[in-house]
């Protein structure tokens, strides 16, 4: 009897070393996935047991009574994160739990272009299904700095905003300590007005210092902006894809609050969300003459420094496109 059962405690035991062996290796071999990488999402509240059930079932690691031994042993199940994760094929089970544990959650973006307005940027958002709530109710103009944010599966959306907000007022605090002396700008707010001007009258980053010295050397001067993206933020001319119908002599002539032809000054708000780039341009502007500029129709511009250098500008624009239509 005794004999009997020593036999049968060591079968007992080697049956265990043979499990645990496999366990154990089958926990650290490589993984190979037809589709790399493959995406796991683990929900919040999920436990271990749960977690092992679930990756068995995506197909990412083996059966769990095969697992559970060498997870339990290798890491803390209490470290174990909820969050989406990346799968690369040849990751072992161990690889997998260790890169969970270590909470190395899949993190996306989303860019924010530079002259983007609020009703575009917006709309950029809710159409990112991966993020999630609402938005604020009110985003004011030009209070989200343009830029590529990272955000993970399931955030919200106002968390985003925020982030951007809060990023907008900290380039635009440093730029201003660090701005020239003597503008004719005396807050930061008109300093993100100008800049949305800058912003929106030229893609070209060569000509923002250029565009930005224009507008200071008018407002020193007091002669009145006579900037075409005001008027046409004013009276909604933006189409869907963010281009411009062009403007008629009308539309320069209606006045509102916006309509740099008619109001002196700044208009009473940004008109987009300028770059730091433009806000750099507009705090410590170029010295010119310049005080005027009119669009050369290949997205560029010509400067000029009195009216009749530039009205001779602007004939050979229109001269040009006559020619185009033609």
């Amino acid at each position: 009897m005794k004999r009997i059962f020593i036999l049968t405690a060591a079968v007992a035991l080697l049956i265990t070393a043979l499990f645990s062996a496999l366990s154990f290796t089958r926990y650290h071999a490589p993984r190979e996935f037809t589709e790399s990488p493959r995406i796991t999402v683990i929900a919040p509240g999920t436990g271990a047991r749960a977690m092992l059930r679930q990756l068995h079932q995506e197909g990412l690691v083996p059966a769990p009574w095969l697992m559970l031994l060498p997870m339990m042993v290798a890491v803390d199940p209490r470290s174990l994160k909820a969050g989406e994760y990346e799968i690369a094929s040849g990751m072992s089970p161990a690889d997998i739990f260790a890169k969970i544990a270590r909470g190395e959650i899949l993190v996306h973006q989303i860019t924010i272009p530079e002259g983007f307005r609020v009703t575009q940027i917006r709309a950029l958002l809710l159409e990112e299904p991966l993020l999630t709530g609402a938005l604020p109710e009110t985003i004011p103009e030009g209070s989200i700095f343009p830029d590529t944010e990272r955000f993970t599966r399931g955030e919200e959306r106002k968390a985003v905003v925020e982030r951007l907000q809060l990023r907008m007022q900290e380039k635009l605090g440093a730029a201003w300590e660090s701005r020239a002396p003597d503008l004719p700008i005396t807050t930061k707010e008109e300093a993100l007005i100008l800049a949305s001007l800058v912003e929106k009258e030229t893609g070209i980053a060569e000509e923002r210092p250029r565009v930005a010295a224009v507008f200071i050397n008018r407002l020193r001067a007091g002669m009145r902006l006579q900037s075409d993206p005001t008027v046409a933020y004013g009276v909604n001319l933006t189409r869907a894809d963010g281009t411009l119908r062009p403007l008629s002599t009308r539309d320069l002539q209606t006045d509102h609050l916006w309509n740099s032809y008619t109001r002196d000054g700044l208009p009473p708000t940004p008109i987009a969300s300028p770059g730091l780039a433009a806000i750099e341009a507009v705090l410590n502007p170029i010295t010119t003459d310049e005080y005027y500029f009119v669009a050369t129709g290949d997205g560029g511009h010509r400067f000029a420094r009195t009216l009749a250098e530039h009205n001779r500008n602007v004939a050979e624009y229109r001269r040009a496109l006559r020619e185009q239509q033609e």
